[in-house]
């Protein structure tokens, strides 16, 4: 599965973006992840193939929305009241089996992944 992301770029603080990730392929969860310079790789938001489970990391949660468009198989990050913290490169990545909602948030769930798109968020 190839998975593309775009939406990224520099916004101010307290402004939003929209990232999409579009799938060339049979893919079931998708989730999106980031790394920050010098950080380790963490979880954003999930959701699974029907799009009625969505999960999100206490960092983003209230902030940002995961959205699915299963005819456009595309999944949708809405980020809002972006902070400086949250500058990173978002990865998009997907499951080709069904994932529990527990393994929702690991990223050894997932089988494929993007290349990436930098989101800078100015003070």
């Amino acid at each position: 599965v190839q998975l593309q992301a775009s939406g990224g770029g520099l916004v101010q603080a307290g402004g939003s973006l929209r990232l999409s990730c579009a799938a060339y392929g049979s893919t079931l969860s998708m989730g999106w992840f980031r790394q920050a310079p010098g950080k380790e790789r963490e979880f954003v938001s999930s959701i699974n193939w029907r799009g009625d489970v969505t999960i999100y990391s206490d960092s983003v949660k209230g902030r940002f929305t995961i959205s699915s468009d299963n005819a456009k198989n595309t999944v949708y990050l809405q980020m809002n009241s972006l902070k400086p913290e949250d500058t990173a490169v978002y990865y998009c990545a997907s499951a080709r089996v069904p994932v529990s909602r527990q393994d929702m948030s690991d990223a050894k769930t997932f089988d494929d992944w993007g290349l990436g798109t930098q989101v800078t968020v100015s003070s």
